[in-house]
């Protein structure tokens, strides 16, 4: 995280992204860079080269005692148990009565591997875990897994969101600008994770081939002290790779394209209150049809609750037929080509696709439907726009 100006909070790498001349923009709090060229450029930058990301809103929590997999098992759709050391995963976390609180990836570890980067920790030869919460519930899911812990106080929970910085690499070449920055004792695959090794930087931390793009890539997560440092090795560029800095703007869209949920707009839980406006989006894991992260063979919290919801509304992606208003969250989608036609449901996220030459691609969750009809977006007040259902990804 980093410093407070005017009541908003800035990251290690702030004063990089005003030389950097990046429009900066509230977003939970934080003072981050929307973008710096364009939303279009930078997002085909990730897609052709690579993309750096300032993600160091977004949390970051560590899990460890005695059967911590098995007690976060308890409280995720994932079944967090079966999930060996060195991989990381995705996974819900759902109320009693199966709404879905948050989503987050987390690293399985173990003691020996975190002492190697927190000076301290004390090696018992248990299993700890990493989690990375979403920036707007940091303190909700912190409440909740503190109100969920054993009673025998077997499992400490740690908050280490405030001292970590996380930056995300993403794009075809972050292999190559990782292993020229950091060395290839630094370079996972995906889905994995390890220690941050030792490297002509001095860099320590932890990184793992995770990030929201659809890209290969690693998030690294380090000392606030150390992020401007890596910020700028990764920027220099020195082997050609074409990194650029990318703003929110552009990992928006590049989420998008892969079917990606976002938290508070693809789903909502009721716990934060304001239902009126945001009652179409309290939903469980089986109505966003994520096709990982979901694992019905064990118990958890909220899961019969999600299994008796009598709901045949899910989740699907729409591709505009042709050109048209951008779709966008709240449109309304109508099952025929007539506002007096029956409406199948609201978008939820959307915007033109760079990737598509622009064309329009939304979710949303919608009744009735399957793969392959054509529907209609009112993505103006006088026009009704084609589009068809898919099964995300969009590319």
């Amino acid at each position: 995280m980093g410093d407070t100006s005017d009541k908003l909070l800035r990251t290690a790498c702030y004063e990089q992204h005003v030389v950097a001349g990046a429009n900066l923009v509230n977003f939970h709090g934080f003072e981050l860079p929307m973008w710096y060229t364009s939303i279009r450029e930078e997002h085909i930058a990730t897609r052709t080269t690579a993309g750096l990301f300032d993600v160091s809103h977004m949390g970051f929590f560590c899990f460890s005692g005695k059967n911590v997999s098995k007690w976060l098992e308890s409280l995720a759709t994932q079944k967090v148990s079966s999930i060996t050391e060195g991989r990381c995963a995705y996974t819900h976390f759902l109320d009693a009565e199966g709404s879905i609180i948050d989503d987050m990836i987390f690293a399985v570890t173990n003691d020996q591997e975190i002492s190697a980067f927190r000076e301290g920790w004390e090696n018992t030869g248990s299993e700890t875990i990493l989690g990375v919460p979403n920036a707007s519930m940091i303190e909700i899911m912190w409440d909740w897994f503190q109100n969920n812990l054993p009673k025998d106080g077997s499992i400490t929970l740690e908050n280490l969101s405030e001292q970590t910085s996380i930056l995300a690499l993403q794009g075809p070449n972050a292999k190559k600008s990782l292993i020229s920055t950091l060395g290839i004792e630094n370079h996972i695959g995906r889905f994995k994770c390890q220690s941050i090794k030792e490297n002509d930087l001095g860099i320590s931390g932890w990184i793992q081939g995770t990030g929201y793009t659809g890209e290969n890539g690693y998030e690294i997560f380090i000392p606030n002290s150390q992020a401007e440092l890596l910020w700028i090795e990764l920027l220099k560029d020195n082997d050609d790779s074409g990194v650029v800095p990318v703003g929110l703007g552009a990992r928006d869209t590049l989420r998008l394209e892969k079917g990606y949920l976002l938290s508070g707009q693809d789903f909502y839980w009721p716990g934060l209150g304001d239902l009126e406006s945001h009652k179409n989006l309290v939903r469980n894991t089986l109505e966003t049809q994520v096709p990982f992260g979901l694992d019905l063979d064990h118990d958890f919290v909220g899961k019969q609750a999600m299994l008796e919801k009598k709901s045949n509304e899910r989740l699907w992606g729409l591709k505009y037929e042709g050109r048209g208003p951008s779709p966008r969250l709240g449109h309304v989608v109508y099952m025929d080509d007539s506002l007096d036609s029956t409406i199948i449901g609201v978008i939820t996220s959307g915007a033109p696709s760079p990737s598509l030459e622009n064309k329009g691609i939304a979710m949303g969750y919608f009744s009735d439907v399957k793969s392959g009809q054509i529907v209609y977006v009112a993505a103006s007040k006088r026009k009704l726009v084609a589009a068809k259902v898919i099964v995300p990804p969009f590319i």
